[in-house]
Order: C-alpha cells, then sequence, then structure tokens
C-alpha cells in the first residue's frame, strides 16, 4: 500500500491518510442518479481528482453497496501507482456498508450511525467530501441526499433517462408531472432546509452527449430547460461519449493524469476538450471554495 494509506476500522478495504484537523467544514458534493449507466463514478473520479489537482483535500464515500465502482477505480489506481512507482493525488475514502438487520427500523439506526461517522470524520479533516450515491432507492441513498450541499446528477442525453426527473408532453415538451426522483431530492431539500436552514444547490449534467446536433438532443435540451424551471435545478454541460474513459478505469487514471510518468497513453485533441468540458462543469457549479482560484490543468 502507498506511503501515508493504511487500512483502518471495521472494513480492511478502506484507504486513508491521516490529515490535521480543519477548522472550516468540508463541502459535501453528492453525484446522484437513481438509474445506473449514468456515468456516476466516472464524474464522481474525474470531479475528486480535479479538486485534488487544485490544491483542495478530498474525502470520498462510496454508497454504492453492490457494485462499489468508485472504490475499484482508486484501487485499480493505487495499484498502478505501485507498479510504476508514479505519486499521484489520492482522497481518503471510507466504505460505508448496509445494514443486515431484518428490522427496518434497527437497520435504517445501524446505516445512519454509519454514514454520520463517516461524514463527520471527513469533514473534519478535508475540504470537500464526494459521496458517490447508489443507483436505486434507498435508505442510504436519501441520507446522502439530506445531506449535500451540491447534488450533481449525471444524466445520459435521451429521453429514455429524462423520465427519472419528470414526465414531458411528447409534442409541447412541456412539464407534465415531476418524477419520483425529483420529488424525492425535493423533499430532502425542505428537510435540509427546515433542519440547517442551508439549500442543496442541485446540478443535472447531460451526461454521453453525442457530437452531432441531432433533433432528438435538441428535444431532450429543451425538455430539461422546462424541467428546470419547475423543479428547480440548474444545467450543467456534461463529458462527451468518449472510448478514452473505459480504457482509464483499469490503470485508475483520469484524463488529468494522462501526461504522469508511467501513462503509455498519447494526449490527443480529443483529451484536451475533454478537459475542457471538466474545466466547464467546474464553473458551472460556482463552488463558493473555489471563487477566484485557477483551474490550473
Amino acid at each position: 500500500m502507498a506511503d501515508g494509506f493504511s487500512p483502518v476500522g471495521p472494513n480492511k478495504d478502506s484507504l486513508v491518510m491521516e490529515r490535521a484537523p480543519r477548522s472550516k467544514t468540508a463541502r459535501v458534493i453528492i453525484i446522484g442518479n437513481e438509474k445506473g449507466g449514468a456515468g456516476k463514478s466516472t464524474v464522481s473520479m474525474h470531479l475528486l481528482v480535479a479538486l485534488m489537482r487544485m490544491g483542495k483535500t478530498v474525502g470520498v464515500i462510496d454508497l454504492d453497496v453492490r457494485q462499489r465502482t468508485l472504490t475499484r477505480y482508486l484501487e485499480n489506481r493505487m495499484r498502478w501507482m505501485q507498479s510504476t512507482g508514479s505519486k499521484l493525488p489520492m482522497p481518503e475514502i471510507v466504505r460505508v456498508d448496509a445494514s443486515l438487520e431484518r428490522d427496518l427500523d434497527k437497520a435504517e439506526s445501524e446505516e445512519t450511525a454509519r454514514f454520520e461517522a463517516a461524514l463527520a470524520r471527513l469533514k473534519a479533516s478535508c475540504d470537500y467530501v464526494v459521496v458517490d450515491a447508489p443507483g436505486g432507492d434507498t435508505y442510504l441513498s436519501r441520507l446522502a441526499h439530506v445531506n449535500a450541499d451540491t447534488l450533481i446528477t449525471p444524466l445520459n442525453d435521451s429521453f429514455v433517462d429524462f423520465d427519472l426527473l419528470g414526465d414531458v408532453n411528447p409534442q409541447t415538451l412541456e412539464v407534465i408531472r415531476p418524477s419520483f426522483y425529483s420529488e424525492m431530492v425535493w423533499s430532502c431539500r425542505k428537510k435540509k432546509a427546515q433542519e440547517s436552514r442551508q439549500p442543496i444547490d442541485w446540478i443535472v449534467m447531460r451526461n454521453r452527449m453525442s457530437p452531432l446536433e441531432a433533433r432528438n438532443k435538441q428535444k431532450v435540451g429543451e425538455a430539461l430547460n422546462n424541467l428546470a424551471k419547475r423543479i428547480g435545478f440548474r444545467l450543467a454541460p456534461g463529458l462527451s461519449e468518449r472510448v478514452i474513459y473505459r480504457e482509464l478505469f483499469p490503470a485508475g487514471l483520469t484524463l488529468l493524469d494522462l501526461t504522469e510518468k508511467g501513462s503509455n497513453i498519447s494526449f490527443t485533441m480529443s483529451h484536451v476538450a475533454a478537459r475542457q468540458e471538466l474545466r466547464d462543469l467546474l464553473i458551472v457549479m460556482q463552488l463558493p471554495e473555489l471563487q477566484g482560484v485557477e483551474i490550473a490543468f
């Protein structure tokens, strides 16, 4: 295991790096979507590496208790560093498991304790905490959403995934009603406002977008604009569909690591454009802690 990291707690898969306590509370960024295949883990990984490349300390909570894609991504990153001798920025990651209790009240109490302990630990030592929420409606997912300062919902650019947010009239593209996920987010925003008087900044990003200006792409954009006004989220540019993202996963690398020692992937103009998409996302996020900070990648 790399210097500065060691397994801790009940789960030996956790990777942590001890840091001095901070005086400010970390900003919590939730990557949430109830549908699989929208690129949540890819967005999470690139966002947390971007923040670390900007000099910020980042903590990670992986709540996808079945697939653990983000955890595996970071484990691949550790193995790549060990095999190449390279030093890459790594977050502090804490794994939170679902309860095995059969009694619902006991299970929810146990999961609440686990999540709150993990969040408190990371908030005390990090500038940001990035949480990869489960791809479904679970109690852990709702816990995460209630604690969000910023919620990012990646959405594949199609009406199949649009249904996650709302139902629209196919002719006029007017919103008929919000979806169950939108209603869940609304409930979490209301609960957080009541408990802490703090808002949740909800950002929907159109992910895996085709470079072609197809009619369906334009219609999805129009429908999202209508829905954004109705239920209160902001739209952000997403990451285009690129083969490079699938190639980077086994090595645990991101677009921001391609010029590092040991990388055998040629840096192309396509990768330059992809980096710009990541910069655009950070700009749209309008994170207060990054105001006036140069995006140095």
